[in-house]
């Protein structure tokens, strides 16, 4: 028998080998994905497209960032000691959680809150990267830093030089980056620090081939730490967008914040583990905290992929749950899940003030679409959904009643829910509350709040387009 006669029994052999490794995954969907929305579409897609299912659920499909969580475990005993140094320093600045939210919130964190901070809101980029640029240059000992999105624009060029001054006057300098959000950065850039002897490591592609596998976990956190003693976290990242200085939005809204105190041991080891899984090298680091005379409270929070749980999915419910008087969230993206939106409801319905500001404008239309089909879910509740007018508004900030204030990089969707690595600062000082009480009252005076009917005229293939979007959730 030649080739041509066999061939047509090898390919339906193929077809049958293709649909039996499709079921395969079908069983693997259902013991693993995280939602039943998700494991009906894998479902369908592995049965009827297993050709083009196999590989998508491949890169998208899986629950936990497996990789990140065996990288923790190889260095497990090096990791433990240090945390034990860190959480022994930290002991004597911990304070107990004010109420259950706290408790949950701290549990959910694995780090404790502390007083001796010193907590400072940065709002929008100048005042933001002005100061970022002015305690960089102070950097003595080393540099931690850390960004989803780097940029090789003018401000991208300017946070380049000012790393490459301070390794040249010595000091030890370690930049991570994320290889999807940072794709368009240059091998060039990178090369000018290493030819100083910056350390450069993308997160997501150095560690094993196998990583390559799970680009659909990303790392959205934006660190920098100086000398173990300062610490900035938040929403900007490095680019002239963040100031205002991009031609499609205009200005900038975001908010960003310098943390000073024991806090910024916290945020230094959410660093340290993901340099692990990027360099397979666990730092040498200062771990002595010396408290500030401003004595303000704040726990960190990094959630992410890694976590037994939806960490941040969590908080965000438990804040609806528990908040009593108001509940305020701005987000760039609002596509939250049934547990969320069901919370959010019933905190409205309540009588808590919810408002939830997203941008007019979009950056992702996929995400952007997706919110329009929550309008029909949330302002009939009593949700007030509100849209910022000036410009393009980036900021995730969460205030809950006069208790809590969050300030960092987590979003209102699937993906800051359980897909990406986020760090969040979370404080109870009054003052700290009341500044971030401000700056949303001031946001909110420059917002409109939305109507059902915004989404309910609109044309049908729009609003098909937005049920469409929504669908897409768990990938967007």
């Amino acid at each position: 028998m030649n080739l041509s006669e066999a061939w047509p029994g090898i390919a339906a052999a193929g077809v049958v080998l293709l649909y039996v490794i499709g079921i395969l995954h079908v069983v693997h969907a259902l013991m693993h994905v995280r939602t039943a929305q998700g494991t009906i579409a894998w479902i369908v897609s592995l049965i009827a497209a297993p050709w083009v299912a196999i590989p998508l659920y491949w890169l998208t499909g899986r629950r936990r960032f497996s990789g990140y969580v065996r990288a923790r475990r190889a260095d497990d005993e090096r990791l433990r000691m240090l945390s034990r140094d860190m959480h022994d320093e930290l002991r004597s600045f911990a304070i107990k959680p004010s109420d259950a939210f706290g408790k949950a919130a701290e549990y959910l964190g694995g780090l404790p809150f502390t007083q001796g901070n010193e907590l400072e809101l940065l709002i929008d980029g100048e005042e933001t990267f002005d100061v970022l640029f002015k305690h960089i240059a102070s950097a003595e000992n080393y540099l931690l830093v850390n960004f989803f999105i780097v940029k090789n624009d003018r401000v991208g060029r300017r946070f380049k030089q000012a790393l490459i001054e301070r390794a040249k006057a010595g000091v030890r300098v370690f930049f991570l980056f994320d290889e999807v959000g940072s794709h368009k950065l240059s091998r060039s850039y990178l090369n000018e620090m290493k030819a100083v002897g910056i350390e450069c490591h993308s997160f997501g592609m150095n560690r094993h081939w196998w990583s390559r596998l799970q680009l659909n976990f990303r790392n959205h956190r934006k660190i920098v730490v100086i000398d173990g003693e300062t610490a900035f976290l938040g929403g900007l990242n490095v680019g002239d967008e963040y100031l205002g200085q991009d031609e499609r939005f205009g200005a900038w809204r975001d908010t960003h914040m310098r943390v000073s105190g024991p806090a910024v041991l916290a945020v230094q080891l959410v660093f340290l583990e993901d340099w692990n899984w990027a360099a397979s090298e666990i730092l040498e680091l200062e771990w002595d905290a010396d408290p500030t005379a401003a004595n303000q409270n704040a726990a960190i929070i990094p959630t992410g992929p890694a976590d037994p749980g939806d960490s941040w999915q969590l908080i965000v419910a438990e804040a609806a749950n528990t908040a009593q008087e108001k509940l305020w969230i701005t987000s760039p993206y609002f596509v939250p899940d049934d547990g969320v939106l069901t919370a959010l409801q019933t905190a409205a319905i309540r009588g808590v003030d919810v408002r939830i500001l997203l941008p007019e404008k979009p950056d992702h239309r996929l995400v952007w679409l997706s919110s329009f089909s929550f309008y029909e879910d949330t302002v009939p509740y009593g949700i007030k959904l509100m849209r910022y007018q000036r410009g393009f508004l980036h900021q995730k900030v969460m205030l809950v009643d006069d208790r809590y204030a969050f300030v960092g990089t987590a979003n209102l969707d699937n993906r800051s829910f359980r897909l990406n690595f986020e760090i969040t600062a979370l404080s109870t000082d009054p003052a700290f509350i009341d500044e971030v009480g401000h700056m949303l009252v001031i946001d909110f005076e420059h917002s409109r709040q939305v109507k059902v009917s915004e989404f309910t005229d609109r044309r049908f293939w729009f609003r098909l387009a937005c049920r469409a979007a929504r669908l897409m959730a768990p990938i967007q």
